[in-house]
């Protein structure tokens, strides 16, 4: 369950956002100006074709999938070694959401663009191709291929990686941000190679980020987040709330015994964060 300071600054602010932004391009038409404006020209053709094809098709594109592969392969190695390796024990709920977070994204990005019939730029009249423009909120005539293209999934692969910033949410704020900021640069790249060789245009990647972005919520708020945890969870929670009150009444030190009694509070205290450690994450406010 978010709190209502989650709803406001992972649900309230980034939806405005989206819909400003996906808004002011789509109902201005500002992607094929865009497209003109960065990376096509009626006489070269495509910015990241031709000569710049070994960067935006090569280097990002194809060998771009390779780090994405990697750090997947690596979150699914780390999630099954958790249930072995008692020091990744404490983290398989994370790992466990990093990979479902993954294939969510890729999945409902994939699905997307095979169902949605949005045509690539490079396929449309006055980019190289023949096929009229028609918006994505346009009629798109019935005698045309099926068009798979939107949203884009080379830049949703990458937004996907965000999952590792609300993997580490709870435990590491710092290396959270830095995870969010990697995942988004990540994307960033990838959005614009695919632009510049004219696969997609600027609406489909922000719609890429904006998919991942909520699919990601979502799941947080059911796996992570204050009250995610399961009925397991939080009776462990509380009995190590019990134990440690228990030692705490046990160990107030007499009057005959004040170093005895000094040492076995130190001794709880260490007992019970032995014992929270082990029992994971306990959320009090569950509500």
């Amino acid at each position: 369950m978010l709190t209502l300071r989650d709803w406001r600054s992972h649900v309230g602010w980034p939806l405005l956002a989206f819909t400003c932004v996906l808004g002011l391009l789509v109902f201005t038409n500002r992607d094929p100006w865009i497209a003109r404006q960065l990376f096509f020209d009626p006489a070269r053709g495509w910015l990241g074709a031709g000569r710049g094809a070994w960067w935006a098709r090569t280097l990002i594109h194809r060998d771009g999938d390779w780090v994405v592969r990697a750090v997947f392969a690596l979150t699914i190695a780390a999630c099954l070694a958790s249930f072995r390796v008692a020091r990744l024990a404490p983290w398989r709920q994370e790992l466990l959401f990093a990979v479902a977070g993954m294939v969510a994204v890729v999945a409902l990005v994939g699905t997307l663009k095979a169902v949605t019939n949005i045509d690539c730029p490079w396929d449309l009249e006055g980019f190289g191709g023949h096929r009229p423009y028609t918006g994505l909120l346009g009629h798109r005539p019935d005698n045309l291929p099926h068009a798979q293209c939107f949203p884009g999934a080379h830049s949703g692969s990458a937004f996907a990686l965000m999952a590792g910033y609300f993997s580490l949410r709870n435990r590491a704020r710092r290396a959270a941000r830095i995870a969010l900021a990697g995942a988004v640069a990540l994307g960033i790249v990838f959005a614009f190679g695919q632009e510049a060789r004219g696969a997609h245009f600027l609406a489909h990647d922000v719609t890429s980020a904006a998919v991942a972005w909520f699919v990601l919520v979502g799941l947080y708020s059911k796996m992570l987040a204050p009250g995610a945890y399961s009925r397991s969870q939080i009776q462990a929670g509380e009995r190590v709330r019990e134990h440690a009150d228990q030692h705490a009444a046990d160990d107030v030190p007499g009057e005959t015994q004040p170093d005895g009694g000094r040492r076995r509070t130190h001794d709880s205290r260490i007992e019970r964060r032995q014992i929270e450690r082990a029992a994971g994450p306990v959320q009090q406010d569950v509500g």
